[in-house]
């Protein structure tokens, strides 16, 4: 991938959930590229919603030690605040497309950092939402 990419929490959460199986190994493949390119993007809103998720609500769920580790790794992907702006961007995006506010606040935080690519599971494939084009690493 060689197109700025936004990376939802899903993903990120996945990449770090043992259980996860073939999900786990997309996902870490997916973000090896975004490494490897330097085109990874991703809000502080992914990093809270991450830290939540792998500490508290997987199976095996990780050390707070190690979750800090990789949410400090990952805040070299954070480039733009979240503001009030962007929570009024992300309204209008949700109710334009007919989507949930939190959905919403993942395109407005990845329009803010001129992303082109949105990697979740949690949108259609294929759609261009705020122009941003939906990308399922999973299929």
């Amino acid at each position: 991938m060689t197109a700025r990419t936004f990376v939802d929490s899903n993903v990120l959460i996945y990449a770090h959930d043992a259980d996860a199986g073939l999900k786990q190994h997309l996902a870490a493949a997916h973000l090896r590229e975004l490494w490897t390119s330097a085109t990874g993007l991703l809000s502080t809103q992914v990093l809270q919603e991450f830290y939540v998720n792998v500490t508290r609500k997987i199976p095996k769920p990780l050390a707070a030690t190690a979750a800090r580790e990789v949410v400090r790794d990952y805040a070299a992907w954070v480039e733009t605040p979240i503001t009030p702006a962007t929570v009024a961007r992300a309204s209008e995006i949700a109710e334009i497309w007919q989507i949930s506010f939190w959905d919403a606040m993942i395109l407005a935080a990845a329009e803010e950092c001129r992303a082109e690519r949105l990697l979740t599971e949690d949108l259609a494939a294929g759609a261009k939402i705020a122009g941003i084009e939906v990308l399922n690493p999973f299929q």
